[in-house]
């Protein structure tokens, strides 16, 4: 795993930092902003707090979650977290193509990155 990348990602679980970057992996381009596990986390257990019962108890559970991830997060890092994410598979259109989503990766999946995001809007 690339040291550089790594110390982004601790700087973003441990100081609220986030930067754009996109990210290499497997062929593809990830692209977005980086957030902390924390943050990721907690914008989950958001989602589900307003279904049924199954969907209220995994966002207490997310939100439980996120609160670990606070604690722990001067450990070492596994994943990357990052928001306003899309991904591009080629010459085609990003996925997904409209709205704000969020994305988890695991780090050992990344091949490499640059600072800044790229767009399909010319």
């Amino acid at each position: 795993m690339d040291d550089l990348l790594i110390s982004f990602i601790k700087a973003a679980n441990n100081h609220d930092f986030s930067l754009d970057i996109t990210l290499n992996v497997n062929g593809a381009l990830v692209t977005g902003t980086t957030i902390s596990a924390e943050e990721y986390l907690d914008s989950l257990s958001q989602k589900f707090g307003d279904g049924n019962e199954v969907s209220k108890a995994l966002g207490e559970n997310l939100s439980e979650a996120s609160k670990s991830a606070k604690d722990a997060s001067n450990g070492d890092v596994s994943y990357i977290h990052l928001k306003n994410a899309q991904v591009y598979n080629g010459d085609e259109d990003p996925t997904p193509s409209e709205g704000k989503f969020y994305w988890r990766g695991s780090l050992d999946k990344v091949d490499g990155f640059f600072l800044g995001k790229i767009s399909a809007e010319g």
